[in-house]
């Protein structure tokens, strides 16, 4: 009886011991529910298909000097217009940049871009774009291209299923002597999209 008395008085102060411990199982469930997983990526091509209108093309006086006499043309540039693209379908484009109006060099030496994509639900994906616009054109443009773009853009996240979006690619735009429809481009390349934002 008194061996039977020890064992029962030896589970109960382990039972103790256990019952006054600070882990808790429970809790660490709780606590890695409550824990963050990384964000998963997925990447996929990117394409874009859109038609512009300059609706500012002329000096502006933060994009730099303008003093068409003395060879310096520094300014602004605005385009608008819509498309269809791969992620985000039917959208409108804004862009907004610094442009030399002799050498065709842009963003400029401020650097000053703005663009960006509205898809039709209203989420918006932020791009920036870098190049030089020139004259004449390639042999598969129409034959009234003016001048042509072929520049790196790269993706820089935005809102909605495009927040936090990465990537880049290369343009294939053209101006042509059409109007008031007379820029015209063709965006390819890669966007990394983080899976929990998509829909």
């Amino acid at each position: 009886m008194k061996t039977v008395r020890n064992i029962l008085l030896l589970m109960t102060s382990v039972c103790l011991v256990f019952s006054c411990s600070k882990y808790d199982g429970d809790e660490l469930a709780v606590s890695l529910k409550k824990g963050k997983a990384e964000p998963t990526t997925v990447t996929v091509p990117f394409r874009a298909n859109f038609v512009g209108t300059y609706i500012y093309a002329g000096p502006k006086a933060s994009c730099g000097e303008w003093n068409p006499e003395g060879g310096i043309m520094w300014g602004m540039v605005i385009n608008e217009g819509s498309g269809r693209g791969t992620h985000m379908g039917r959208f409108t484009h804004h862009f907004e940049f610094c442009c030399d109006f002799i050498s065709g060099i842009y963003p400029g030496p401020i650097g000053h871009m703005e663009a960006w994509f509205t898809a039709a639900d209203g989420d918006i994906l932020n791009v920036y774009c870098a190049g030089q616009v020139l004259n004449g054109r390639l042999d598969y443009h129409p034959a009234d291209v003016n001048s042509y773009f072929r520049d790196p853009f790269v993706i820089m996240g935005g809102t909605g299923r495009f927040e936090g979006a990465t990537g880049s690619g290369y343009t294939d735009d053209y101006n042509r002597d059409s109007y008031p429809e007379n820029s015209f481009h063709h965006w390819r390349g890669t966007i990394t999209l983080v899976r929990g934002n998509q829909r």
